[in-house]
This record gives structure tokens, sequence and C-alpha cells, in this order.
């Protein structure tokens, strides 16, 4: 196993330079035995049985609120970063997903029909295969994140247990493992339930958060002199700006994956309208903690000392605050955090190839299910998948830092999709905005543009090793695709848009197979 070493991992990771089953016979499952047809909350129906604003909105924070949140006051440094260049990533990535949200939010009201998950808008505006390329990407963030959570999770019970090393060895495995199949199980039992637990752990994990952004303004601790000196000089102040910006910015995209989550459990929801409520509420709350979090920490300690903090690095920003309980206090915060956001990703990692499986964009054996209504299928790939990068994690010593900047790289194909799909409907279809959304058309096509090219920004930001890991894994999905679409009697490239999306994936990842043999690009 390789020696775990988070500055060169992180550094590497964003360099601007390295870059009993029965099949479903109704297409939608409520969170519990009965069959609900797909649009059965469209037009002022309601699903009685699925997720309120409160649930939905609970549930998007749990997805969102994992691990940055803990660890941006170290890995803000540690690419170099100025306070001026981390400042001005959180510019962007804020107004960018800002419109991602309002898409989103959009396309919520605009397109009510349209449930399941994000990937269903690409597959809607630009066909079969370009839909299967975001489900599959989709999947796959979803997937990774649990891994990324999973080895920032022993990193900080670590803290506790002496046994867990450095939070990458073989006893992380056994309890990453235990974790990973524990929340299978529940995942089986349905979705229902497991929501319910998230708005629990979520209350439960926003509270130390908050509270430890009160004590450092009520003790005093924050130092204005330092936090001016940071905000001008980084950790590396001959990094030029540009570069100190694009470092922070995968960090600052990563910590806001997840924002779509309350579209992808949409078909669970009691009421339509609530999706894009509960988006706008989790961007809200969750982008004035971060905030408070990134820049109240630079006013604690110099960049220099925040960049070699070892993870979850405000922890011990709590410790030169209030002492050494302070880092046990966040530690064990970091845990509760994780096991809430892990067990969303277990809803949403679970939900996407299933809902792919309704929508035929998967093979129909995705969307069987148990007796209450649980894709007990995706669950068992799901899990498989996990592990099998579980074990990849622990072998190779890599940091979570890898695997975070491949979980954004992931998500950036689904992203940019449904921007793009957005953007046609602003020029297409301009009678559906007629006293709709309460906003010029105009503006909706500007937020539309902005989401198409932040979603771009991110391939740079991804850097060319986030982007090879990224091409290599949709070529892995590449079978897949043919083995649904031969099994369905159709014809798998259709259409100009199917032949010229599959001949992009293809040879994109035959080149990144190639460059990454060829040590051009590294893992």
């Amino acid at each position: 196993m390789g020696t775990f070493n988070k500055k060169q991992s992180f550094k590497r990771a964003v360099s601007p330079n390295a870059r009993g089953r029965s099949k479903v016979s109704a297409p939608v499952t409520s969170i519990d035995r009965a069959p609900v047809p797909v649009g059965a909350q469209i037009f002022g129906k309601e699903n009685p049985q699925g997720m309120g604003l409160f649930r939905l909105s609970t549930t998007v924070i749990t997805l969102i609120v994992g691990a940055g949140v803990f660890t941006m006051s170290g890995d803000q440094a540690a690419g170099g970063a100025s306070g001026a260049a981390i400042a001005t990533a959180w510019a962007i990535s804020g107004v960018g997903v800002l419109c991602l949200v309002l898409t989103f939010f959009a396309l919520s009201r605009l397109k009510p029909h349209i449930t399941g998950g994000i990937f269903v808008y690409a597959r809607k505006g630009f066909g079969e295969f370009i839909g299967f390329a975001s489900a599959w990407g989709y999947w796959w963030s979803a997937l990774l994140t649990t891994v990324t959570f999973c080895a920032l999770l022993f990193e900080s019970l670590a803290y506790f247990f002496p046994i867990f090393g450095d939070g990458g060895n073989l006893w992380c495995l056994v309890g990453a493992s235990v974790l990973a199949w524990g929340y299978a199980a529940l995942a089986a039992r349905g979705i229902g339930e497991i929501s319910l637990v998230n708005a629990i752990i979520t209350v439960s994990k926003i509270v130390p958060i908050l509270f430890s952004i009160v004590l450092i303004l009520l003790l005093g601790k924050f130092d204005p002199a330092l936090f001016w000196q940071n905000f001008s000089t980084g950790a590396n102040p001959g990094l030029p700006f540009f570069d100190q910006v694009v470092s922070a910015l995968m960090l600052t995209m990563w910590v806001f994956v997840g924002i779509e989550g309350a579209v992808a459990v949409s078909g669970r929801a009691k009421r339509q309208s609530d999706v894009g409520k509960a988006t706008l509420i989790a961007f809200c709350c969750v982008m004035a903690i971060y905030l408070s979090v990134s820049m109240l920490s630079m006013g604690i300690m110099p960049l220099s000392e925040l960049a070699e903090l070892q993870n979850p690095s405000l922890a011990y920003v709590m410790e030169r605050v209030v002492g050494p309980w302070g880092a046990g206090f966040i530690s064990f915060a970091v845990s509760l955090s994780l096991v809430g956001a892990m067990l969303g990703y277990t809803i949403l990692a679970t939900e996407a190839p299933y809902s792919a499986a309704l929508q035929g964009i998967f093979p129909a054996e995705f969307s069987r299910t148990n007796k209450r209504g649980a894709p007990v299928v995706t669950i068992l790939a799901t899990t498989i998948v996990v592990e099998i990068c579980l074990f990849f994690w622990v072998f190779t010593g890599e940091a979570y830092q890898f695997f975070y900047v491949i979980c954004a790289a992931m998500i950036l194909v689904p992203y940019l999709l449904s921007a793009a799909y957005f953007a046609r409907v602003t020029l297409r279809e301009k009678e559906l905005f007629d006293g709709r959304l309460g906003a010029p058309l105009l503006l909706w096509r500007a937020v539309a543009v902005i989401g198409v090219v932040y979603s771009l920004f991110l391939g740079f930001a991804a850097g060319n090793n986030g982007l090879a890991l990224m091409f290599v894994l949709y070529l892995v999905g590449l079978p897949l695709y043919f083995w649904q679409r031969h099994k369905k009697h159709r014809p798998a490239l259709q259409t100009l848009a199917d032949k010229l999306g599959f001949a992009f994936f293809l040879v994109a990842g035959v080149v990144s197979v190639v460059l990454l043999a060829l040590g051009v690009v590294g893992v």
C-alpha cells in the first residue's frame, strides 16, 4: 500500500498542469408498496406517501454537506491560493452553481412531467446515447462520492481509534466495507425510512458546524489583520493568480456536488412544486455555511499553516480556537456528517440507475425491486462497484482529494447537458415561460448560458488527470449501452447526435487509456 501524503496527492490532483424479486410492472414505485405511475404528481396531483418540502430539503443538504466543509480550511490553502484567489473561486462557483440551481428550478416548473434524474433532461434534449452517457456519469459520480467519504471518515475516526492508523489501512477497508453493505441493507428497506433518518442526521451535523462558527465569533479569535494578510498572500506566492483560482475552483465545485439531489429523487416527491423550492433552500443554506467556514479560517491561522494541516483541517482550526477538545469535537462532527452523507448518497447512487432503467436508458434488470419498492439490483450493483473502489483506495494509498476530483469530473457531463437542454428550451419553447417563472426570458437565457460555460470550465479545473480518468470510466460504460439497445431490439445509434456522441466518448476514452499507459498522465 502506498504511503498516505495529503499534500502531494492533493497538489497532484488539482495542479493546473496535471490534471424473491419481482420485476416492476408500474414505471415508478412508491416509498412503501403501492405503485405510483409516472406523472402522478402532475397537474396538482400528489403522491401522499412521497417526501414533503422539509424532507426533500434535508435530503439535498445531507447530500451536499459531507466532507468538504470540514476539509476546505486546509485544502483551499494546499493548492497555493491566496485569500483573494479563494474568494474569486467562491464567486465563480457561487454564480455558476446558482445558475445550475435556477436551471433545475425552472425545468421542474416548466417540465414537471420529466422526473427521475437530471440525466432525463439530456435524453429529452439530445437523444438516447447522450441520455445514457449522462446517467452513467451521474451514477459514477454518486458512488465514487461514497468512496471519497469513506476515505475522510476513517481519517477522522483515526483521531479516536489508533487502530485505523493514517486512515487508509486494512482495518479501514474492513470498516468501510461493513458500512457500505450496511447502507445497502438499509436501502433495501425502502427510501421512506432512509430519508427520515437523513432528516434527523442533517439537523444533528449542521448544529456542530454552526456552533463552531459562533464560537469563533464570540471568543474573538478571528484576527482581521491576519485575514487581510492571508487575503493578499497565499501559501505559494510564486503561483500565478489564475492558477491559484483554478486550484481553489475544483474544491468549491466539489463541495456543491449533490445540489441536484431533489431532482434525482423527484419521482418520490409528494408535490413536484417542492422540487425546485428544496433545491433553492439547500443552496442558500449551504452557501452561507461554506463561506463562513472558509473565510473565518483565514482569520485564525496563516495560509502556510493551514496548508500543512492534516484532515479534517477544521478540527485543528478549532483546536487553535478552544484547545484540544475542539479537535475532538469537530472530528466527531465529521464522522457524524459523513455517516449521514454516505447514507444520502446511498439513495442517490441506487436511485439513479433505477430511474434510468425505468426510463429505458439502462437495462431493464436495474428496475427490479423488492416488496418494499427498493431497487435491489441497483443496490447490489452499486455496492459491488463501491467495494472494488474501496480496495483501490486502500491498496494505492490515494487520498480522498484524488477521488473528489474524479467525482467532480464525472458530474461535469450531466450538469453540462442539463444546462444545454435548458438553453434549448429557452430558444425553442419560448411559450412555456409566459407567466410561469416571473422573470424575463432574456434572464433565463443568460442563466442557461452561464450554466453551460461554468460546466465547461469545470473540465478545465479537473485537469488532464481528472479528464483522462473520466473518459476511461465512460469508455467502460459503452458496452452496457449496446447491451441495453440489443435487448430492446433497437438500433444502437439512430440519430446523428447518437453517432457523434458515441464517437466522441470512444475516441476520448481510447486516447485517455493510451496516455495513462504511456505515463503522460498519471493516476
